[in-house]
């Protein structure tokens, strides 16, 4: 392949760019690329315009994604009554200044930490020999939550099937 730039030399570079959702590709040769800026004349190393890229700024990131709470000024009002951390100032930043930040900016932490994580609640490991009953108790809430689903949809005969299911595991393991 020859580079993109030069049509001469062989590529051997491959960039790509994605800013603001637009992809950008290119190929290009040792020279063009020291051209661009891509890779560092002295070592010929690539990656010399990377940034690192932290946590703080995933989390940064994922913010500015989520659905405005309605009031524009949202933001600015919230502030941590313990350490006086704006929501403001975390969305900046992706660190909360102490634990109480997470109580002070819940409701709109929780959508974030849902759509990280699938949940907001920590359901830990369960111990695979000594568990049995944990594991019993956790499918049992699974399946009561599919047992409502099922009721409200009208799927009888499956709520029934769950209703069965529900109470052998309850007869078998206790509430």
């Amino acid at each position: 392949m020859l580079c993109d730039k030069c049509k001469e030399r062989p590529a051997t570079v491959h960039y790509t760019q994605i800013i603001n959702g637009v992809k950008t590709e290119m190929n290009l040769c040792e020279q063009c690329a020291q051209q661009e800026g891509l890779l560092n004349s002295e070592t010929f190393s690539p990656f010399v315009n990377f940034t690192p890229f932290s946590v703080q700024d995933l989390l940064a990131g994922l913010m500015n994604f989520l659905p405005n709470t309605g009031n524009p000024y949202i933001e600015e009002q919230l502030k941590c009554s313990n350490c006086g951390m704006t929501y403001d100032r975390f969305k900046e930043t992706g660190r909360l200044g102490c634990s109480r930040c997470y109580d002070s900016f819940s409701d709109e932490l929780n959508p974030l930490i849902r759509r990280i994580h699938g949940s907001t609640g920590h359901r830990g490991k369960i111990p695979r020999k000594t568990g049995g009953a944990l594991r019993a108790k956790r499918e049992i809430e699974e399946l009561k939550a599919k047992l409502d689903k099922a009721v409200k949809e009208e799927a009888f005969e499956e709520a029934a099937k769950l209703r069965d299911k529900i109470r052998e595991l309850e007869k078998k393991y206790g509430k």
